[in-house]
């Protein structure tokens, strides 16, 4: 049970409460909007030279590698994710976009105008002041440093909000960061709930920027909050059902194919915006893809996050757990085929446990196949000529990222070209590293991209300076 005032972190691996920590109110983020505004003011942050700024920033990376260990076990244990996961992919990932915009912000070039001999245009790239973010519990740590990064390196001060499940990394990294030497007032983070908290992050006028990573749903009211408000720049990045397309010659990637495919598909159990839930396999190879998957979709290791042999722990809640099982037994009940191993004896009564499943012969227009489950649940569908692999990919409101495996190139190009999705991968299942931008199409973004120097641009603002010369 909780209340407006108070935030009760946990465990959903057993159901046991980790922490309980005071939740922002509304004139929590007003004084907070309030105080990060003078700071911006003051210059401590602002003016200070950029070189300056990244030292701090460095700073900052090298005591969240101290600290690995630590933010991984708090983000495994809010979150019910693999601690290995943590250890190997998230808290290595944070660390590195942290370190990797601080190196990139005197990288940032303002422009130099065609302009004729009477007048000289200087385009230059201004904080936006108070920026304010608000993060999902899929990834905690990973999507505070992808905000943090590039705010911060900006020159802004910076609201960050956690999602309620999971706040106690982004409370342990503010402490990092003024170990490291950041101005108070420069990163403030606000658990709270997103109805209170990040409602009024969103309303609030003296936020100029906010960056959002979450649901469509939600998506839409901060937008709206916007738009009632100051007209924010708002960059929001929100759902997928991503298509993972298997072309003829697939299977002559042998494990490596089935091995990536176990991963876009259950990597954090399928909590993932960019989790390859939809696999369309030409049907010339279909049955022994659908073979080899199940197998080893059956292999994984599901159980107690913090056991380093775990590959799949919990859903993130109870609320979470009967969503998706849902889904998969309206499917079951309208004629589709599942597939799975269950769970192993032995977990704790109230973990939110969901098993690995793969699912034939859905329905056209059930659930499992048009809507964005975020559980560990993958459909696969056949196809014959290239077209219809296309349309089918096309054939969702989302457009967040796919995959696709074929030796031919030119049939790769014509797939990557042809799909409606802000990230392609070829032969692999990848959103690209730090230097690559990441941003959704259609229903999946909005406002701007993630990672890359692209990302300055959320945290930015252009000023043209206009000179007479006689």
């Amino acid at each position: 049970m909780t209340t407006n005032d108070t935030l009760h972190v946990v465990n959903p691996a057993t159901g046991e409460p980790l922490a309980t920590l005071p939740a922002a109110s509304a004139d929590d983020v007003a004084k907070a909007a309030e105080q990060a505004r003078r700071v911006h003011d003051s210059g401590v942050w602002s003016r200070l030279p950029v070189r300056d700024r990244s030292a701090v920033l460095l700073r900052l990376a090298d005591l969240m590698g101290r600290d690995a260990e630590i933010l991984a076990k708090l983000d495994s244990e809010d979150a019910g994710k693999p601690i290995t996961e943590c250890r190997t992919g998230d808290v290595p990932g944070a660390i590195e976009s942290v370190r990797w915009f601080a190196e990139a912000a005197d990288k940032v070039f303002g422009r130099v105008a065609p302009g004729g001999p009477d007048g000289l245009g200087l385009v230059t790239r201004e904080p936006v002041g108070v920026g304010a973010a608000i993060l999902p519990w899929n990834y905690p740590l990973a999507m505070a440093s992808w905000k943090i990064g590039p705010a911060l390196a900006g020159g802004n001060c910076l609201l960050l909000k956690p999602a309620e499940a999971t706040p106690r990394s982004a409370l342990h990294l503010a402490a990092l960061a003024t170990e490291a030497g950041l101005p108070e007032g420069v990163l403030t983070v606000l658990p709270g709930y997103g109805e209170e908290a990040g409602a009024a992050l969103a309303h609030n006028p003296l936020v100029r920027a906010l960056s959002f990573t979450g649901s469509t749903a939600t998506g839409r009211h901060i937008l709206k909050a916007a738009a009632d408000s100051n007209f924010k720049r708002v960059s929001l990045e929100m759902g997928g059902k991503s298509p993972q397309i298997l072309m003829p010659d697939a299977l002559s990637y042998g494990d490596e194919l089935i091995d990536a495919m176990i991963e876009a598909a259950f990597l954090t159990m399928g909590q993932n915006c960019t989790a390859g839930s939809r696999v369309l396999v030409h049907h010339s190879i279909a049955e022994e893809v659908v073979e080899r998957f199940v197998a080893a979709a059956r292999e994984l290791v599901i159980g107690d996050p913090a056991d380093p042999r775990t590959q799949q722990g919990p859903l993130i809640d109870r609320a979470a757990l009967d969503r998706v099982a849902g889904a998969v037994d309206a499917a079951r009940a309208a004629g589709a085929r599942v597939h799975t191993a269950g769970l192993p004896h032995g977990l704790p009564a109230y973990g939110a446990y969901y098993p690995p499943t793969v699912i034939t012969d859905a329905p056209a227009e059930s659930a499992v196949l048009t809507r964005e489950l975020f559980g560990p649940v993958v459909t696969v569908e056949t196809f014959g000529p290239e077209e219809e692999a296309v349309r089918t990919a096309n054939a969702t409101e989302y457009g967040l990222a796919a995959s696709v495996w074929t030796r031919e190139l030119d049939t790769a190009l014509r797939l990557a070209r042809g799909i409606e999705a802000g990230v392609v991968s070829v032969n692999a299942y990848s959103e690209g590293d730090i230097t690559t931008p990441f941003g959704g199409w259609k229903q999946s973004g909005f406002g701007g991209a993630e990672k890359s120097t692209n990302a300055f641009d959320q945290w930015t603002r252009e000023k043209t300076v206009w000179i007479r010369t006689r």
